[in-house]
């Protein structure tokens, strides 16, 4: 039940004064449904209004000015502005209107009156114009405009002022709250209280105010990440509670070790423990594998596939592209069939008898893997004895999704399947717990020898023959190269031109041996194009960000980004992990276009230093270009109002340490502050089981 006091900041927003039928779609596309989403939309800058003379003006400025009205001046045409001539003793200043703003403003405003204006000053020669004030108001009521005035996220129908009253209404209905703060680390980081941290946020006196690390920021960034561990925490207190098979390791598991070409690295065998640690424990695993492009996370899959065998429990591996999962399949399936265990490929190209066939094998057990795409988690998928589930590139896969697969376990809720997710996008250690809170995380931070490490240079467009050159004879002497084109714009259609031209150009020079692939091809097109160029039919590929994920080509040795100051750090990082996986030296030219910013130089200038995935996500963090450099949208991260998980970053890890202690003392939160913390939680809606944000 929600408590009481919050019911005035969940009533709807058509409750507040001046929101009627016309403005209420437009507040709730903006900010949300109810009251606290309006209370939870803040400020992001703040107009400073200097009051000044006219001989004082300054273009490009917001500025104040009090000033005698002179003159009307009509429009002599249509599309011309009406204009009012004002001065004060040091010079003249028009006022101009566009689009129908005529006799209303001579009735309002006539000649000879003292009038207070505010808005953005431009020079046109020697006139001096403010185009639609801000603010034209009787000398009187000049304390009615604000010296510093709040900025507001703005849509079309709905401009940042109007915004500004339903905001102001919203904090008069925001009550005091008891406190969910520690008081000795409230005190020490001198944290305002709620209610007065909102106060703050919507009533800045400067630039300083609307900073996220102003105290009262802070406070409220605070709020949102300790709601968001609680629930987190809950969540992984409830998994760790759900009963599962217990699977110890398998003399099946140590036949697939000793078949493999290779020796485990130190990072493999610590996270196989990690995840054998949770199997054996008789309660569900819920683990994130995290591990760089090419660690070799799908070896530890296969070594966990194998001890479920052992105690009779079959797997399945899902995967979010056909390529991936058949990639999947072709590194697991010769090993795990050496020791008699079936394994199958489960896609949406099965058809007829021979998909009837794979999924009667399933029901009767004699199959122990699947591996495939969204086919596996149909309704007609049905298993014996599902025991684990292994989801690839998690993020890439809805939750229900995600959740229809764990279903497929005897008890048919998900409760006895063990998850091990996988991940090859580096996320911070900084940020991991905002997004894996809820996960148990292993990490793979060791490279397996025998990579051939990848010698990255950034090369300056207008060096764009020369390149070509050079990679015609490497392509004439039977090397292989990726070629990725950029983002041209948000149309696919452009981008697919750009990179359609980009092939057409380097077929002249190279030959017909230059493939395409991108995203609008159907998918068997596409992957007849990737497996021509696994053949070596195709020396060169061309192609946008479709290959960024789990494409291997161990005799593709070059890899050219062009415009590579468009793309982010972690992604670049990722396409670049597509070479080096053979014998060949290996070689990631990033082309980039003059002049680089200063970000964008240091981006391409850690990429050149550094082949450590967590590494670059980091520094990444640090500096935040444009956009969403590391690709937090794509990587389940949560959708926080208050909190800047960059900014916030160092209340990350105290919001989770905090959110555990309170769990620990007070498990039911019945204790004084454990109900302001129910308050807390009802206020942001993190539930324990919030699915939006449930991984698994």
């Amino acid at each position: 039940m929600r408590p009481e006091i919050l019911f005035p900041l969940y009533a709807p927003v058509s409750t507040l004064k001046g929101v009627g039928p016309r403005v209420a779609p437009l507040v709730e596309k903006l900010a949300g449904s109810i009251v606290r989403d309006v209370l939870f939309t803040l400020p992001t800058s703040v107009i400073r209004r200097t009051a000044t003379t006219v001989d004082r003006a300054i273009d490009g400025q917001v500025q104040t000015f009090t000033v005698s009205l002179d003159a009307h001046q009509p429009p002599s045409r249509l599309g011309q502005p009406w204009k009012i001539r004002a001065w004060d003793e040091t010079g003249f200043l028009t006022l101009t209107w566009f689009k129908g703003h005529g006799p209303h403003l001579e009735r309002q405003h006539p000649v000879g009156a003292r009038r207070v204006v505010s808005g953005k000053v431009e020079r046109f020669g020697s006139e001096i114009q403010v185009a639609h004030p801000e603010y034209l108001l009787p000398e009187d009521r000049a304390s009615d405009i604000p010296a510093f005035e709040p900025v507001y996220p703005a849509t079309a129908g709905l401009p940042s002022r109007s915004f500004r009253r339903f905001a102001l209404e919203a904090l008069s209905r925001a009550p005091d709250l008891g406190e969910w703060l520690d008081s000795a680390w409230q005190a020490r980081e001198a944290l305002p209280s709620w209610r007065v941290a909102f106060a703050a946020a919507h009533g800045p006196e400067g630039e300083a105010d609307v900073h996220p690390l102003a105290p009262h920021r802070r406070r409220l960034a605070y709020d949102e990440l300790l709601a968001h561990q609680l629930a987190l925490a809950q969540r992984k207190a409830s998994r760790r509670a759900q009963p599962a098979p217990s699977i110890g390791p398998s003399p099946l598991a140590a036949d697939a070790e000793r078949a493999l070409p290779f020796k485990l690295t130190g990072a493999q065998i610590r996270a196989l423990s990690e995840v054998r640690g949770d199997l054996a424990s008789g309660q569900r695993m819920s683990r994130l594998l995290q591990g760089d492009v090419g660690s070799g996370k799908t070896v530890v899959a296969m070594l966990a596939i194998a001890d479920a065998a052992g105690a009779g429990l079959q797997s399945a591996l899902m995967a979010p592209t056909e390529i991936l999962a058949r990639q999947h399949f072709e590194t697991i399936a010769p090993i795990l069939e050496q020791l008699s265990l079936s394994v199958i490929l489960l896609t949406g190209r099965d058809k007829g008898a021979a998909r009837a066939s794979k999924l009667s094998g399933l029901a009767s057990g004699v199959h122990a893997v699947a591996i495939g795409t969204h086919a596996l988690f149909q309704d007609d998928v049905v298993f014996k004895a599902l025991g684990l589930s292994i989801i690839d590139e998690q993020h890439r896969f809805g939750v229900n999704e995600r959740r229809r697969l764990q279903d497929k376990g005897p008890a048919g809720d998900g409760g006895g399947v063990h998850l091990l997710a996988m991940s090859a996008t580096p996320i911070p250690r900084t940020l991991e717990l905002t997004v894996f809170g809820d996960l148990d995380v292993s990490r793979i931070d060791e490279k397996p020898p025998g990579r051939t490490p990848v010698a990255t240079r950034a090369v300056p467009m207008p060096r764009l023959p020369e390149i070509i050159a050079r990679l015609k004879a490497a392509a004439a002497s039977g090397a292989q190269a990726f070629w990725i084109c950029p983002l041209v714009s948000e149309s696919e259609k452009i981008d697919l031109r750009a990179a359609e031209d980009r092939a057409a150009d380097l077929r002249q020079i190279i030959g017909s041996s230059v493939g395409l692939v991108h995203g609008q091809m159907p998918a068997a097109e596409k992957d007849a194009v990737m497996a021509d160029f696994v053949d070596g039919k195709v020396s060169v590929l061309v192609a946008t960000t479709v290959v960024e994920v789990g494409v291997n080509v161990p005799n593709a040795s070059i890899m050219v980004i062009e415009q590579a100051e468009r793309f982010g750090l972690a992604q670049l990082h990722q396409l670049r992990g597509r070479v080096g996986r053979g014998a060949r030296p290996s070689s990631c030219v990033l082309l980039y276009d003059l002049p680089l910013s200063e970000t964008a130089q240091q981006r391409l200038d850690i990429l050149r230093r550094s082949d450590d995935g967590f590494e670059i996500a980091e520094k990444d963090l640090e500096l935040r270009g444009g956009g969403d450099p590391l690709g937090l949208k794509q990587s389940g991260f949560p959708a926080y109002r208050l909190a800047d998980p960059v900014a916030h970053r160092d209340l990350i890890a105290v919001a989770a340490d905090d959110a555990r202690l309170i769990l620990a003392r007070d498990p039911e939160l019945i204790s004084p502050r454990g109900q302001a913390v129910q308050t807390l939680q009802a206020l942001f809606d993190w539930k324990p089981t919030s699915p939006q944000h449930d991984a698994g």
